[in-house]
């Protein structure tokens, strides 16, 4: 019994030996014939065996230019802390085509001519200083100015004025009157001033007291024109659904740069026209 055991022992360290001694060592399947074996043995990884090998394809294509801190010097980057740029950026941005010559020299003939043209120390009032205005008794103007425009805004005609009248009159253009009309007839054009500068009483009365105008602070406006050449104006579209809102407006914008603002709700001397000056009273502005 012995010997039997000793004999089969024998028999499998052999077996196993010989094994060793080929290469051939591989594991077999449970109920597997020793003729699949080979089948079913791993295959060690860059053998000739294991087929090609699949790797994936960089996507998108490298950009060495574009990679990290490639271009991130002083000299490249357009601020501190710029650490990156991303693989999906352009290379070099699109530019616009330079300006001719002409183009650039219109352009600056035109600039000149509005630094020419200002007065009151403000670009957006084009007009002339006229200096003194002389008139009757306390009537008159210390440094006048005739404005043509207010923030590209036509007069007609052109207005007599001091410089506080017509920087109130530009803030009331650009905040009030300009985004009251909006897009409507393709914008607002002008004003129809139907006074401005003269020597008279309130309301022109025969007797009372002087008027803001006499003195260069008012200026009456009838109407707005507008760019199509359609005109609103105070005395129809007050109460009109179209217009009447805009004019409204217009009115509530002027409290405020305006000392004085009436219309045609004040008394039946404005029924047709807004009255605005700048005048300064103790409770704030006066409007009616």
């Amino acid at each position: 019994m012995i010997r039997a055991v000793a004999f089969v022992l024998a028999l499998l360290a052999g077996t196993a030996a010989a094994q060793e001694l080929d290469g051939s060592v591989r594991p077999v399947a449970r109920g597997t014939p020793d003729a699949l074996a080979p089948l079913i043995r791993p295959v060690a990884r860059g053998s000739q065996d294991a087929g090609p090998v699949m790797r994936p394809a960089a996507r998108p294509a490298p950009r060495p230019d574009l990679a990290h801190d490639a271009r991130t010097r002083a000299i490249n980057r357009a601020e501190q802390g710029l650490f990156a740029f991303s693989p999906y950026a352009l290379a070099k941005s699109m530019r616009p085509v330079r300006r001719t010559a002409a183009i650039e020299a219109a352009a600056e003939e035109r600039r000149l001519a509005r630094l020419r043209g200002q007065v009151c120390g403000d670009v957006a009032i084009q007009g002339q200083s006229i200096g003194r205005v002389d008139g009757a008794g306390a009537c008159g103007i210390d440094q006048a100015v005739r404005v043509r425009s207010v923030a590209g805004i036509t007069l007609t005609p052109q207005a007599t004025m001091d410089c506080r009248t017509a920087a109130a009159l530009k803030r009331w253009v650009e905040r009030g009157a300009i985004p009251a009309v909006g897009g409507e007839g393709g914008g607002m054009a002008g004003l129809r001033v139907v006074s401005h500068y003269a020597c008279r009483n309130r309301n022109n009365a025969a007797s009372g007291r002087l008027s803001e105008h006499a003195k260069g602070r008012a200026i009456d406006i009838a109407g707005i024109r507008l760019r199509s050449g359609r005109e609103i104006t105070v005395l129809t579209d007050w109460g009109s659904a179209r217009d009447g809102g805009r004019l409204r407006q217009m009115w509530r914008a002027a409290c405020g740069p305006f000392g004085t603002v009436l219309g045609p709700e004040a008394n039946r001397f404005h029924r047709d026209h807004f009255h605005f000056d700048t005048a300064r009273y103790r409770n704030g502005p006066y409007c009616r």
